[in-house]
This record gives C-alpha cells, structure tokens and sequence, in this order.
C-alpha cells in the first residue's frame, strides 16, 4: 500500500549571516583604504573583493535563501554578485585578460554600473520595509 502522506523535513544548518557580514566588512575596510591613499595597489584587493566580497556574501545570500531569509538573500547576493564583478573589472584594468581587452575599459561603463548597482542596493531595504516586495509576489 503507498502512504501519500506529507512530510516536513527541516534541513538544520547554522545561520550564514555571520559570513556575509564578515565579507562585506573586510571587503570595505581594504577598499576604503585603497581610496583614501593609506594603500595603494590592487594585489590584495582583488582577491578580497572576489573572495571575501563576492563568493562569501554570495554563500551567504544562497543559504539565506534555503533558510527563507528573503532580505539577507537578496542584499547578499546582490553585493556578492557586484563584488566578484569590480574583482573582475579591476583584473580587466590591469591587464589580466590581455591588453585588447584592457585598451577597451570605459570608466563610464563601469560609472553606469557602480550608480545602477547603488540605487539597487538603497531601493532594496526600502522595499522590504514597506512591503512591496510581498505585494509584488501576491500578483504573481
């Protein structure tokens, strides 16, 4: 006889939110001093936005997700996808991929995507806030 018989099953695992935090921080922290001239270069940068900014915050944001944490998903996917992508575009500057590539760097692209990207990141609070994101997912 087959029991059709519905089952909960909770997958237990920590809370990622510790991570993402942790990423993000040390992420800003060497950016930050970059920008303000207290260091100079990208050879650890790089691999702190990528690893630490990026891949981090982007565990971070998925386990959220499992864990049906909507807003530590999207704002740590979000910064973990735009940190691998300044890793990427700051390796592109210097010539990792080659010098065809490098010549055709735009700041203004990367303008374009650092002010898009940032407006992203200031709507989504807000809209956790004031619901709209549940009001958006009842139309559906």
């Amino acid at each position: 006889m087959v029991s059709n018989d519905i089952k909960m099953v909770q997958h237990i695992s920590s809370d990622p939110t510790a991570i993402g935090q942790f990423g993000l921080s040390m992420v800003t922290l060497v950016a930050a001093s970059q920008k303000l001239g207290l260091t100079n270069g990208l050879g650890v940068l790089v691999p702190v936005a990528f690893f630490l900014g990026g891949v981090a915050q982007l565990y971070a944001g998925i386990m959220d997700s499992k864990h049906n944490k909507s807003f530590g998903a999207n704002v740590f996917t979000c910064f973990g996808l735009f940190w691998m992508t300044m890793a990427i575009v700051w390796m592109i500057k210097s010539g990792v991929f080659g010098e065809v590539l490098a010549k055709q760097y735009d700041v203004k692209q990367l303008g374009g995507y650092v002010i898009n990207s940032h407006l992203g990141f200031i709507l989504l609070p807000m809209g956790k806030s004031t619901g709209i994101l549940r009001k958006l997912n009842k139309q559906q």
